[in-house]
Order: structure tokens, then C-alpha cells, then sequence
């Protein structure tokens, strides 16, 4: 009889710390998510630049679009940190074949989040970046001769998202950002032709907090 009893009266009790403890360790977490954000510098800015882009196809010559992009970023951390970024940009490609010619340009709302690291100080620096980019397809304005409309009829179906990655390098010099990119696709545009979109970027970004 005395064992049933005292089982009785431990697991609750056991229960009871396991709950307290579950507070604590969560309250502790809370606490560190905290001081390490506290500790981390922030930057907000507005970024705008040229894109230079092309539409790599299975069995078909490309060649190079020019477009624009206009957004915003911020940083979070220190020589470390995270980079997201919201913006519009401009972007396709100029596809030829034996059966004609395709003139394609997507307006689309990127998101990157990319982690950078910065060699010098907060205000000076050269940096490194790399990371995903969801992009979301706005508008497509597509311009396909007849004879390349006639043979590859479903070549304008595009998906209306895609993911890719960035690479990049930059500098920072006081308040002014510039960054050289490089945006390939991991998802396709259209499976059934193997389209991905390639981007080359040079952008110039002011912080002002």
C-alpha cells in the first residue's frame, strides 16, 4: 500500500516540475532571442539598379534583355548578418530559332533573403552575399512571330512563380551600398522547353536608418 501511495503522490508532483521547467527553459529562449537582437546592429535602405538578363532554353540561341529593379533592404547582425530585400524588377530575354524569333519581358516582385558577411567596419566595407529569391511573375508581355507561335504553341506558358538563388559582392561606403550580382534559376519558367531565367545585376542602395 505504501508504494501505490507514494507513486501517487511523485507523479504529479514529477509533472508539475516538468511544466515549470518547460516555462523556464521557454522564458529563457525568449530572454536570449532578446539580447542577442538588442545586440545586433539594424539597417534599413532603398535600393534601385540595372538587370541584364536572359532566358536560357533547351535547343535555342538567347540573348541579353535589359531591365531595371527598385526596392528595399535591411540588415540585421553584425560582420554577419542577414540581408532581406523587397523589390520590382524587369527582366526576360530575346529567344531565336530556325522557326522564328520570341521577344519576352516579365515584371516581377523579388524577395531575396540573403546571408552576408562584411569585411571592415559597420560603414566601410567590402561584402559578400548569397542566398534564395522567391520571385512572383506581375506581368508578361510576350511578342512571338508567326511562324514561331505556329511551332512551339505552348512555349509561353509560364508557371507565375519561380525560385532561385544570388550570389554577389558588394561595397559599403558611409551610407551609399553597390552590389554585383548573379540570380540563376532553380525552378523553371516553362518545364516543357527548360526555361530558367539568368540575371546579372549592378544596384546602388542608400541606408538611412
Amino acid at each position: 500500500m505504501v508504494k501505490p501511495l507514494l507513486l501517487k503522490y511523485i507523479e504529479p508532483t514529477y509533472r508539475s516540475k516538468q511544466k515549470h521547467m518547460k516555462k523556464y527553459l521557454l522564458i529563457l529562449l525568449i530572454l536570449s532571442v532578446i539580447s542577442i537582437s538588442a545586440k545586433a546592429q539594424f539597417s534599413l535602405g532603398v535600393k534601385g539598379g540595372v538587370n541584364f538578363s536572359q532566358i536560357n532554353t533547351d535547343d535555342f540561341s538567347q540573348s541579353t534583355k535589359t531591365g531595371y529593379q527598385v526596392g528595399v533592404f535591411a540588415r540585421l547582425g553584425g560582420a554577419t548578418y542577414l540581408e532581406p530585400e523587397l523589390y520590382l524588377g524587369s527582366s526576360g530575354g530575346d529567344i531565336n530559332s530556325i522557326n522564328g524569333a520570341a521577344d519576352i519581358k516579365f515584371t516581377t516582385l523579388n524577395v531575396p533573403l540573403l546571408l552576408a558577411h562584411r569585411f571592415g567596419t559597420a560603414g566601410t566595407n567590402l561584402h559578400i552575399m548569397a542566398g534564395p529569391v522567391y520571385s512572383y511573375i506581375m506581368s508578361q508581355d510576350k511578342s512571338f512571330s508567326q511562324n514561331f507561335s505556329a511551332a512551339y504553341i505552348d512555349f509561353g506558358n509560364y508557371n507565375n512563380s519561380t525560385l532561385g538563388y544570388q550570389v554577389g559582392a558588394g561595397v559599403d561606403f558611409l551610407g551609399l551600398t553597390g552590389d554585383l550580382r548573379y540570380e540563376g534559376g532553380l525552378s523553371k519558367l516553362n518545364s516543357a522547353y527548360g526555361q530558367r531565367a539568368n540575371i546579372w545585376s549592378i544596384s546602388i542602395g542608400f541606408k538611412f536608418l
